[in-house]
């Protein structure tokens, strides 16, 4: 992970919050029911000209938690292969992919000066479904993510691009997107990484948020 901006610009572009991207692949639509089958989450950083950059990207591949529900049209749809033997020897279970998730998230919350981590996601209430119902399941007590504000980049980029569906979104953009690699939670959380740093850093050059002023507190002229 690179080093935050040391001015903290990050935390005052979003208010406090640190923007960081979540995906993940599960067995259904029930959050409460269904399982995680992969989780990605890559952090954002901002370089000292205000532009938003994807930092590190921190993906696990879950084992699904005892009496999950798994839908074949679900598997159908990511191609995920549960008896994969790559997948079984790398595969952990959802407390420990939490964990393991959520630990960089606070580091970097703390390293920008930002008081919470908000979710960005594509269609991005249900990633935070299944983020927060899987939190609760496992008993994780200290959650960096805002538990109901979250950025989506599918509304976000219907007002941009005029496109809402992430490889249409992303080709728009200017952003390259395989088609044959979506579908796998870290590969979605990087195009998703760069089409929400796309439309920040666009917005900024079309004259929108000003780091220069923000820098100097002047945010109010």
């Amino acid at each position: 992970m690179t080093d935050a901006n040391p001015m903290g610009a990050m935390a005052r572009r979003f208010r406090g919050f640190l923007p960081v991207v979540v995906d993940l692949e599960t067995g259904g639509f029930n959050a409460k029911t269904d399982a995680i089958l992969e989780i990605a989450a890559t952090l954002l950083t901002m370089d000292d000209h205000g532009n938003l950059l994807p930092d590190s990207t921190h993906a696990f591949h879950v084992t699904p938690f005892d009496g999950a529900n798994i839908e074949q049209a679900a598997l159908d749809f990511t191609g995920i292969q549960l008896d994969s033997p790559f997948r079984k020897d790398i595969s952990v279970d959802e407390k420990t992919a939490l964990e393991s998730l959520l630990k960089p998230v606070r580091k970097a919350v703390k390293s920008h000066g930002c008081t919470r981590a908000i979710l960005v996601g594509h269609n991005a209430a249900f990633d935070h479904g299944f983020l927060n119902a899987a939190n609760e399941r496992q008993g994780i007590k200290r959650n960096p993510f805002h538990p109901f504000s979250s950025f989506d980049t599918a509304t976000l980029a219907g007002f941009v691009y005029g496109q809402t569906v992430l490889a249409r979104a992303c080709r728009a953009a200017g952003i390259p997107f395989d088609n044959q690699e979506a579908h796998s939670a870290r590969y979605d959380t990087e195009r998703t990484a760069d089409l929400f740093c796309a439309m920040v850093n666009r917005y900024k050059d079309l004259g929108g948020w000003n780091m220069t002023l923000q820098e100097q507190g002047m945010d109010d002229l």
